[in-house]
């Protein structure tokens, strides 16, 4: 097997267009790893070799035409089970949906189809992406390549733990409350949850969502680098008229001072001492690559906006998800809803009203906030990666992983950009554990959180290739 499957996005799709190497050599190759090292960690769960060959050989024929095949020329990608993809099923994790044909592609995989990527295969997801743990009955459990005692974290923990292992060079995740954060973090890479309106989504295999998932829930990628993601996010945010929440918002913002807020414990946030080494090491990195970082003790509401977002994301809806998870019979969908009942259950129309407008009033606070600091330093999660399954383990044991999740939660109440920055190891009670930060900028700023990003990741290590042990 060759080691193609070893280069960044950027360097194979260069060396694909120069004509150095074939798409078709650069899809062997991924095929190649994912067959090696996929059986170990379940993260795909839904490949054809022979669709995969076809696809490159498109993109070979492309070139040889003269044609431009796009920035991501031949790069194999992954995407996640709960978006279209044509002649595939769009499970989500529950074998409700395990017949669910899509007859054709969601915007997201046509967006990187355009820009010349191969799809390699679809990445595992909890049922109804409900989890920061990665498992359930259609699929099986994901494991995290860099230590199978963590979890790979949720909901796209497929895609983060194939990226970590060297399935594909970029992965596609969702995120409505961290899904594309907390994996990124909980398996030692990059993920990039844009603003709401950055990448156009659509499902037709499914029926319209509720107005809670459409204001929160995004696409966007995870990757090995930081200029990575940048390429994939400009894959991704191409236009498409199917979503109507689309925003044609330019990838480059004007020039903002180099300002940036650091908060350790923003809403009295009980972060562990690990993360916050990470966090006052990232604001090292930042000073001294010529940015004023001040240390805040407050930033605009984060509590409230995360309980807000659970309402509004949970409550529209929440019956008919409570009566589909039991007909699932899934454990964990189960425990997360039951956990945020009193949130979500219940609510009225004059409720509603006032959870929505009083989202006008904190994105107003926020974007004010960021005239002043356009970045903000904040933990991903106030502890290290979780112990697999934690959020099982009684009340106590859920309540916890959710206050840890405050910041996650929260950003996406605004439709705001957060960057997950892997920085490293440390060390927990479960090993070895990635440790990262998060990255926090206005409205279609993810400029700002790229750029904030390469400088803290130029300071450190490269993120490097996990090789996880074959299972028992």
């Amino acid at each position: 097997m060759s080691d193609l499957w070893r280069l960044s996005a950027v360097e194979l799709a260069a060396r694909i267009r120069k004509g150095d190497v074939s798409a078709r050599e650069a899809a062997q190759s991924a095929l190649g790893r994912l067959e090696a090292v996929n059986p170990a960690i379940n993260a795909v769960v839904d490949y054809r070799p022979e669709a995969v060959l076809r696809q490159a050989a498109e993109v070979d024929a492309a070139l040889a035409r003269g044609e431009d095949a796009g920035p991501l020329a031949g790069v194999p990608v992954t995407v996640k089970i709960n978006v279209d993809q044509a002649g595939f099923a769009t499970t989500n994790g529950v074998t409700l949906q395990k017949d669910l044909i899509a007859a054709e592609n969601s915007p997201v995989v046509d967006n990187l189809r355009r820009a010349g990527a191969v799809i390699l295969g679809r990445t595992n997801t909890p049922a109804f992406s409900l989890r920061w743990f990665t498992g359930n009955a259609l699929h099986g459990d994901t494991l995290n390549p860099r230590n199978p005692a963590l979890t790979p974290g949720g909901s796209s923990g497929g895609a983060a733990s194939a990226v970590a292992a060297g399935i594909g060079h970029l992965a596609h995740g969702t995120d409505i409350a961290g899904s594309i954060r907390y994996p990124a973090y909980a398996c030692g890479v990059h993920g990039l949850r844009p603003s709401l309106g950055r990448v156009a989504a659509y499902n037709a295999a499914l029926p319209e969502r509720a107005i809670g998932g459409q204001l929160t829930a995004v696409s966007g990628p995870l990757g090995r680098s930081i200029a990575d993601l940048r390429v994939g996010l400009a894959a991704l945010a191409a236009a498409d008229p199917r979503d109507p929440w689309w925003v044609p918002a330019p990838l480059n913002g004007p020039e903002a001072p180099r300002r940036a807020a650091l908060c350790l414990n923003p809403d009295g946030m009980e972060t562990e001492p690990a993360v916050v080494k990470a966090l006052q090491e990232a604001a090292r990195r930042l000073s001294e690559a010529g940015w004023t970082v001040d240390t805040l003790d407050a930033v605009p509401p984060m509590r409230e906006a995360a309980d807000l977002q659970i309402r509004m994301w949970l409550a529209d809806g929440y019956d008919a998800l409570v009566s589909a998870a039991e007909k699932e019979g899934d454990r964990g969908a189960l425990v997360a809803l039951a956990g945020q009942r009193d949130t979500a259950a219940g609510i009225d129309l004059a409720g509603f009203s006032a959870v929505l407008t009083r989202r006008a009033t904190l994105t107003r606070a926020w974007e004010l906030f960021f005239a002043e600091y356009p970045v903000l330093l904040l933990p991903v999660s106030a502890e290290l990666p979780f112990p697999d399954k934690l959020d099982l383990q009684g009340d106590a044991a859920y309540a916890r992983v959710w206050r840890a999740q405050m910041t996650q939660i929260g950003i996406p109440f605004m439709g705001l950009p957060g960057l997950s920055v892997a920085m490293g190891t440390a060390m927990s009670s479960a090993g070895p554990s990635p440790v990262g930060v998060q990255v926090v900028a206005g409205r279609y700023r993810e400029d700002l959180c790229l750029a904030v990003g390469e400088i803290i990741e130029a300071a450190g290590e490269a993120v490097g290739i996990a090789e996880p042990a074959p299972r028992p």
